[in-house]
């Protein structure tokens, strides 16, 4: 009997000491797979003054402390040697993933890396009203970066957009729409505390005078699996299918405007 316990006891040490190390190995594996990269030829630039004034809130400073030297490493290891790039955001409501794509000034965009999200809020579709939980679909930019969140750090979508005023409730189309840290969620994308980090100071780095960082919000990747001709989003998906299908082809993005009706116009940038 005493051997029989002792070898139960055996076998749930080393259950639980062989699940401890893959949790801890899945949750420290990006910057394991980042120890090889060398920082020797990275190059600091003069921070902007975007990044001065952010500096300035502990939150952010603590998001440098933290993220800084990673986010060289990963951006070293696309090829790139310093904070000068352009950044493009993509959300996938149905794969619960936002993408972060960066670029040279005259290079195509090339995915940097992947957030799963934390929590989903609402169904496949766009915003509409106040209070339908629903993550907004569309093209849309970063409008405010907010230092002070109540999930640590948070990047606000200009949601509703000239689109969705139109197509929206005209009285409460909603409002208050943010990429933010935290697990919680009635229609924005929370990342967690440690991935909002991460993708704040890359944002911060990205931030130009004049320039706004796009992200395009689409319902799922596979755009066939639900373009029903009955669904009362059809058309709207497939305006949106003419965005994701041209990224996709091309890795660059396209210019968009708002027509009389709402819908999207999509013209190629020269």
């Amino acid at each position: 009997m005493k051997k029989r316990k002792k070898k139960a006891l055996l076998v749930l040490v080393i259950i639980l000491t062989t699940t401890l190390a893959i949790i801890y190995f899945l949750s420290k594996k990006e910057n394991l797979n980042l120890d090889h990269i060398s920082l020797d030829n990275w190059k600091e630039t003069p921070a902007s003054t975007f990044r001065n004034d952010q500096m300035r809130f502990e939150r952010v400073r603590d998001a440098y402390e933290a993220k800084e030297i990673y986010i060289k490493k990963l951006l070293t290891s696309k090829g790139f040697n310093s904070f000068d790039y352009k950044l493009f955001l993509r959300v996938f409501k149905q794969e619960e993933i936002l993408e972060v794509w960066i670029k040279k000034n005259s290079s195509d965009y090339q995915l940097l890396t992947t957030y799963d999200f934390c929590k989903n809020s609402g169904q496949l579709g766009p915003k509409r009203m106040e209070g339908d939980y629903q993550i907004p679909e569309g093209f849309y930019h970063i409008s405010h970066f907010n230092p002070k969140s109540n999930f640590l750090l948070s990047l606000k979508v200009n949601y509703p957009n000239d689109s969705d005023k139109m197509l929206s409730d005209p009285i409460n189309p909603g409002s208050n729409i943010y990429v933010h840290g935290g697990c919680q969620t009635t229609g924005c994308i929370p990342l967690t505390n440690d991935k909002i980090q991460e993708l704040y100071l890359l944002a911060v780095e990205a931030k130009e005078e004049g320039r706004n960082i796009p992200i395009h919000i689409f319902p799922t990747k596979n755009f066939e699996g639900i373009l029903d001709k009955n669904s009362e989003h059809f058309s709207f998906w497939e305006n949106l299918k003419e965005g994701f299908d041209f990224f996709e082809e091309n890795k660059r993005l396209l210019y968009i405007d708002i027509e009389s009706d709402g819908k999207y116009k999509i013209r190629v940038r020269n």
